[in-house]
């Protein structure tokens, strides 16, 4: 046990670098017009995994073991690193899109980014948002085996159709968004509302647990959390139009780290909630509850005149 949780330990040291990394290279190689599909797709990606992990773990687990299983998981994880080294290349030299020199030292010092309410509102909406997504990767899948009394392959089947359902959102959600920033929308106001409608379609969640019929819940589940993918792309492409290029590595970063945050948060609060009262509606009405502090916080804090100068 201790050395699978020294390796996940050491996963997650690795991992921290790639969102950061990430989201300054597209900064630095998409105009702002052109950036919700780049971070769409990009994020797409991220649910892509989720979506074919469940049912692809389940029947690796079925027809072999675990240890088979981690091992075909782990080593395809390194297959992306074949097209990214070859085609991808290393251009931390040239101007951003903006003008911007990529090696051009932050005018922000961190204590001042910190203390501005849009850090902080993009900071909360972040956690909320990945509240839900925690939830829906390592509770959801037991809520319709123990709830609803699904089999494993079910469950796998509709984990499938959720994230996938969220990848193709993510990526229709920042297209959409582009076209209207291009036909004149207000940038922050455009990927401000795209962001806070994903989070209001996230709350239907709550209407397919409340219900007794299994297709309202497995609908609602899909719809919940396909809908909160017109959110994904643009909460992301929205913190790289509020701060200045220099910014953005550090940024994604206090994000990123928001986001992990929830992955230790939501699994633990869930099980208490549940543990405590016997069943999954409290834990439901907790995931309605975080979505809608996410809604008040982009409309409260995350605004053009609290941007850092």
């Amino acid at each position: 046990m201790s050395q699978l949780t020294m390796l996940q330990v050491i996963l997650g040291v690795g991992e921290s670098v790639v969102a950061p990394a990430s989201y300054k290279w597209i900064r630095f190689n998409f105009a702002e017009k052109e950036r919700g599909l780049a971070v769409g797709l990009y994020m797409a990606g991220t649910k892509i995994g989720p979506a074919i992990g469940p049912p692809l773990t389940a029947w690796l687990i079925v027809h072999y073991d675990w240890r088979v299983m981690f091992l075909i998981l782990g080593l395809g994880g390194l297959i992306w690193l074949v097209p990214w080294v070859a085609l991808v290349p290393n251009d931390a030299q040239r101007p951003a899109k903006d003008g911007s020199k990529g090696t051009a030292p932050s005018p922000i010092k961190f204590a001042r980014l910190m203390a501005s309410p849009v850090v902080w509102g993009t900071v909360i909406a972040t956690f909320c948002y990945m509240y839900f997504v925690y939830f829906c990767m390592t509770w959801m899948p037991a809520y319709f085996v123990e709830q609803r009394h699904q089999s494993l392959a079910k469950m796998g089947l509709y984990t499938f159709f959720s994230f996938a359902g969220m990848a193709a959102m993510a990526a229709l959600g920042g297209w959409a968004a582009d076209g209207m920033i291009r036909r004149g929308g207000n940038p922050v106001t455009v990927r401000k509302w795209f962001t806070i409608a994903g989070f209001l379609i996230a709350c239907t969640e709550l209407i397919g647990a409340r219900s007794s019929s299994l297709t309202m819940a497995v609908t609602f589940a899909v719809v919940s959390l396909s809908g909160l993918g017109l959110a994904t792309a643009n909460y992301w492409a929205i913190t790289q139009t509020l701060f200045p290029a220099a910014s953005i590595g550090r940024m994604a970063g206090v994000q990123n780290c928001a986001a992990s945050v929830a992955g230790i948060v939501a699994p633990i609060v869930t099980g208490w909630l549940k543990q405590q009262t016997g069943s999954y509606e409290a834990p439901m009405k907790a995931i309605w509850i975080v979505l809608i502090v996410g809604i008040l916080s982009y409309l409260t804090m995350v605004r053009e005149k609290y941007i850092p100068d």
